[in-house]
């Protein structure tokens, strides 16, 4: 998917008083106009920082996936362009569901079914703002919506190896990617986005999922065309 940009040209029209225009790549020639001196400045559309304004109404959005598809830089660049962001341990300790530090494997386990009661009463009415949770396992709260990333597993199991992993969290999360985990507990047929992360740029997802916000999450079909284990017996 390609990016846009912005070009900034001055058009001249007969006798008439020079027109800037901000325009959106690709940009087409305006007939019957005369470019001159054009030199665009080419950036970023989210540079503008202005991608919320566009939301028509508030909604609570899940990004969730295996550890290491790249969530949190995914929900860091949301964040930097005005998305208000929490993630679910930080969700989980606001309505006590977060136990102590489990030191077999450094991390505090979340007591998801406790968190979803407790979210079923807090959230029963329609969000005042939008929110965006970031977690492994935010696809089971009761979000309007969610985006699940996806990484091959081979490469997903590189990328675990660079972090402070045992070999079986590793090899757990690594399978539970491969049997496509989060589709084992959906329970629900809201908008679900899914997408690949393997050879993606950033930005790219980026785009993708600003996208879908904005066009009202459309579509929100579930179908998926990633297979990890068709894949691999290939």
């Amino acid at each position: 998917m390609e990016l846009q940009s912005i070009v900034y040209s001055v058009y001249f029209h007969g006798d008439q008083k020079p027109l800037l225009c901000l325009q959106y790549l690709p940009l087409f020639a305006c007939e019957g106009y005369n470019e001159v001196n054009v030199t665009p400045p080419i950036g970023r559309i989210h540079s503008l920082n202005q991608y919320p304004r566009n939301v028509e109404r508030a909604f609570r959005l899940a990004i969730s996936g295996t550890p290491g598809t790249g969530k949190t830089t995914i929900v860091s660049l949301l964040e930097s362009q005005g998305y208000n962001t929490i993630s679910l341990e930080l969700l989980a300790e606001k309505y006590g569901c977060l136990g102590e530090l489990d030191p077999s494997d450094n991390s505090k386990p979340i007591d998801i079914d406790r968190l979803c009661n407790e979210l079923n009463i807090a959230w029963s009415e329609n969000p005042d703002y939008s929110i965006i949770i970031d977690g492994h396992l935010s696809h089971q709260l009761p979000c309007e919506q969610v985006v699940i990333l996806r990484c091959r597993p081979d490469i997903l199991e590189k990328r675990l190896g660079n972090r402070d992993y045992t070999k079986e969290k590793i090899r757990g999360n690594v399978e539970w990617e491969l049997i496509g985990g989060p589709w084992n507990d959906k329970e629900y047929s809201n908008g679900w986005l899914e997408l690949d992360t393997t050879e993606s740029n950033e930005e790219v997802i980026f785009e993708y999922i600003h996208n879908w916000i904005i066009d009202g999450f459309k579509p929100t079909s579930a179908d998926t065309g990633i297979d990890w284990i068709g894949v691999m017996e290939e």
